[in-house]
């Protein structure tokens, strides 16, 4: 712990001050604010934390990887003793990571992989949320042509996600039943980048699309606008996240599948692991902790949670669970699935 604590002081023969040491802080480093679900993962964090009597401060590096950087430093400087970080980018938070290291403060790579051993690395399972989402679409669609919409080209899970589809898929690609004409990474995983990819597809195809694998939510919402506006709306398109305006859209039919990653379990975990690092614990001696090897070669302490996927036949399984409200579910839904009908 690098927060010092008081020594107790003999002011008179018998008198002493009492030991009073400084709450844990904890620094939080968001690549951006602009998901609906990090706001999710900050609350769940925060509960943790307030659980555990440690301070919250943290900083939003608006999809900057080099504000990220200074962030950190600012993070440092305000005394936290472990950092929580969202990398806007993989490689360019590496003098973070070693910044943190220099001052001793344990970091922790929140959802999306940091490829150094001194980050201890805590998501849901990627690969298998990509198999989710593909398993979804193929249901739905197991012949036609594919669009596949990644994530951002600096975040790892992005091609984590993309494995995972393919496993499912190559089957059907090998034996000429899907054929995949499309393909594109969306910067910054921006709904608007996504919505500008899929228009360019559609415009190139003429519009012969038949599924869209989506990796995650914001880019489902930009690949249903698209769609939508060519009156292609119901079409099997993928996501992630388990945001409210996707799971309306399942609600909907606009979208097939929301592979739901509970950003409450994600940021409890987060808030706790942060609190025990910070005491001194070794990264392994974290339960659920595993070995992971990372594309790049390196070896890293890691922790993956369950994702569930949540179509139109498990919708009740998110309101059961207080993660949104029937209202918000069912908003323009008519005679649609349990519990909208």
């Amino acid at each position: 712990m690098r927060k010092s604590i008081l020594a107790a002081a003999t002011v008179a023969v018998g008198l002493t001050i009492p030991v009073i040491a400084n709450a844990l802080t904890v620094g939080v480093s968001w690549s951006n604010f602009q998901e609906e679900r990090w706001k999710t993962d900050e609350s769940a964090i925060k509960a943790a934390l307030d659980k555990a009597g440690a301070d919250y401060i943290s900083t939003d590096a608006q999809s900057s990887s080099a504000k990220q950087l200074s962030d950190v430093e600012s993070l440092i400087a305000q005394g936290a003793d472990v950092l929580i970080v969202l990398a806007q980018d993989t490689k360019a938070i590496e003098p973070a990571v070693q910044a943190a290291a220099d001052e001793g403060i344990p970091v922790i790579a929140y959802d999306r992989l940091i490829e150094d051993p001194r980050a201890y690395y805590l998501t849901f399972d990627n690969v298998e949320v990509g198999r989710m989402e593909a398993r979804a679409v193929y249901a739905q669609a197991p012949k036609g042509n594919y669009v596949m919409i990644k994530g951002s080209p600096t975040d790892p899970n992005s091609d984590f996600l993309r494995g995972g589809q393919q496993e499912i898929l190559q089957k059907a690609i090998d034996a000429g039943d899907i054929k995949i004409v499309g393909e594109a990474y969306t910067d910054g995983w921006l709904p608007a980048n996504a919505q500008r990819n899929m228009e360019q597809i559609l415009t190139a195809q003429d519009n012969k699309v038949d599924a869209v694998v989506a990796s995650n939510d914001g880019t489902a919402g930009g690949v249903v606008a698209a769609l939508t506006a060519q009156g292609m709306q119901g079409i099997p398109v993928s996501g992630q996240d388990g945001d409210h305006a996707a799971l309306n859209r399942v609600a909907l039919g606009t979208q097939t599948v929301s592979v739901w990653k509970d950003a409450r379990d994600l940021g409890r975990n987060a808030g706790e692991i942060a609190v025990e690092l910070a005491k001194g614990t070794k990264m392994t001696d974290i339960p659920g902790t595993v070995k992971f090897k990372t594309p790049g070669g390196a070896e890293v302490n890691a922790k993956f949670l369950k994702p569930v996927p949540i179509t139109k036949d498990n919708l009740s399984v998110v309101v059961d669970a207080g993660w949104i409200t029937k209202d918000e579910l069912c908003q323009g839904v008519t005679n649609g699935p349990a519990p909208c009908n």
